[in-house]
């Protein structure tokens, strides 16, 4: 069975910095394009970063100068490195993974990131 599992969310306040990680388990993980998406509340899912097999990556506009994704295809893992959280940052965070070849895209549970003084 397909497992994303994220963590390193938190509470920090406007400034600091939080690195997430999704260990991926039960998938061939370099077919996948990896991403972060987020979630605030009362606002619908967003794309934060997206990055490929290559190391391609896709940033949103939002947090292009701030964030940075990364992936460790030996490890099965993805990062997001956040810098310099806003409160606008704060939403529960969610790992993908997505396979356009065959069709299929993963989830994981979320991981709650909350920016705050």
């Amino acid at each position: 069975q397909v497992q994303l599992v994220e963590s390193g969310g938190g509470l920090v306040q406007p400034g600091e910095s939080l690195r997430l990680s999704c260990a991926a388990s039960e998938i061939t993980f370099n077919l996948y394009i990896m991403g972060w998406y987020r979630q605030a509340p009362g606002k619908q899912r967003e794309l934060v970063a997206t990055i490929n097999n290559a190391g391609g990556t896709n940033i949103a506009a939002s947090v292009k100068d701030r964030f940075t994704i990364s992936r460790d295809n030996a490890k099965n893992t993805v990062h997001l490195q956040m810098n310099s959280l806003k409160s606008e940052d704060t939403a529960v965070y969610y790992c993908n993974a997505d396979s356009v070849s065959l069709g299929v895209d993963f989830w994981g549970q979320g991981t709650q990131v909350t920016v705050s003084s």
